[in-house]
């Protein structure tokens, strides 16, 4: 596996200049017949995790995956758009919506593309993945570089949970609540599906308490492309003001020899680090990383704890986060939700589903006084 990343500027979402610079990214790492071959097929797999407008910052905007499909294109290749959006708030069931809402279905039609509905599976390895990775010859991932509250990033690595189809997802969150088991499963699934290119949207990226419709737009201007999702999780990092090795999956992965973390381990071409420097990247709420010293980390844990936490003002009561709670600790009493927190394990799955951003962050009394 390569380790070669390619960083290039492209500071709006204007289709023609996206086009260009995918092109240009991709060509810096040797070209795309360097990774898929022409007259294959192939899935292309952004990240649409709910029903959500491209400005929202939630989804993987649709002018990064329409180059990609042009790309593609351009050597002949049959295409196959698809993702397995959150299983919460009846995402799965309204694919349709999904597609209609990230403009996805419009780059289809247009494009001449299929959509893909991920609803048949095969097992690989430990975990069921969809079974259009059979049908396909190649694999490329279109991220959206955002933070998460429970893994600190998604990214390359992270967009892959979305080849899990069905409401085993929610399955996985309830077996592997804990962040390092969770980074072991996506790992895993990485180990079980390796994209052959990975093109990251980092035009306008998230920051805060990502995934969902509580982060906030940052703007980056960046594309970043490369075969290596551990270097390129590794440079998203860097970005955000971490080192590598505080982005478990990363850690994991490196270890685990899939791919390279060490920043001057990783042949970056067209920008270099210093010029991506993004000032002021506002990590998740329940984030320590930059906050306590190492060491320090390890004891504290134990008494830092958040929780999600209801914001009855926002609130409309859709019921998306009753659907979601893998612990079945939320429900409805007197036209109001409330969460059993006796049965919380802070998966956040809830917050990362609500599409009113009502669901915030409750703090333990330790995580209070340091005001993290």
């Amino acid at each position: 596996m390569s380790s070669q990343v390619s960083i290039l500027p492209c500071d709006n979402y204007n289709p023609d200049l996206v086009l260009e610079t995918t092109r240009r990214a991709i060509g810096l790492i040797g070209g795309i017949t360097n990774y898929i071959k022409p007259e294959s097929s192939v899935l292309v797999k952004p990240n649409l995790l709910m029903a959500a407008d491209p400005s929202s910052g939630v989804v993987t905007h649709h002018s990064v995956v329409r180059a990609v499909v042009k790309i593609l294109k351009s050597i002949n290749c049959r295409i196959y758009l698809g993702d397995g959006p959150s299983v919460w708030g009846n995402q799965i069931e309204n694919i349709h919506r999904v597609f209609d809402k990230t403009q996805m279905a419009k780059i289809a039609v247009e494009e001449g593309i299929e959509l893909v509905k991920f609803d048949k599976r095969r097992w690989r390895g430990n975990f069921p993945l969809t079974a259009w990775l059979d049908n396909c010859d190649y694999l490329v991932s279109v991220p959206k570089f955002k933070t998460h509250n429970l893994t600190t990033l998604t990214g390359a690595i992270k967009n892959l949970f979305g080849l899990v189809p069905g409401t085993y997802k929610t399955e996985l969150h309830k077996r592997y609540f804990d962040v390092e088991d969770f980074s072991k499963v996506l790992v895993q699934i990485y180990e079980q599906a390796r994209p052959a290119l990975t093109i990251v949207d980092a035009i306008e990226a998230m920051e805060g308490d990502g995934p969902g419709t509580s982060g906030r737009v940052k703007k980056c201007g960046l594309l970043i492309t490369g075969q290596d999702c551990v270097s390129i999780d590794s440079i998203l990092a860097k970005i955000m003001g971490l080192s590598p090795e505080d982005i478990l999956t990363n850690k994991e992965a490196a270890e685990r020899r899939l791919g390279i973390a060490k920043i001057n381990s990783i042949e970056i071409s067209g920008m270099n680090l210093d010029e991506i420097r993004v000032k002021d990247f506002k990590l998740p709420s329940t984030s320590v990383k930059k906050k306590i010293p190492r060491p320090l980390i390890e004891i504290a844990k134990k008494f830092l704890r958040f929780y999600p936490k209801v914001d009855h003002r926002l609130c409309v009561r859709c019921g998306a986060c009753i659907e979601v709670c893998p612990q079945k600790v939320i429900s409805e009493k007197n036209n109001r939700i409330q969460i059993n927190y006796s049965g919380c394990i802070s998966c956040f799955c809830c917050q990362e589903t609500c599409p009113h951003s009502a669901m915030k962050i409750k703090r333990s009394l330790l995580a209070k006084i340091l005001k993290l």
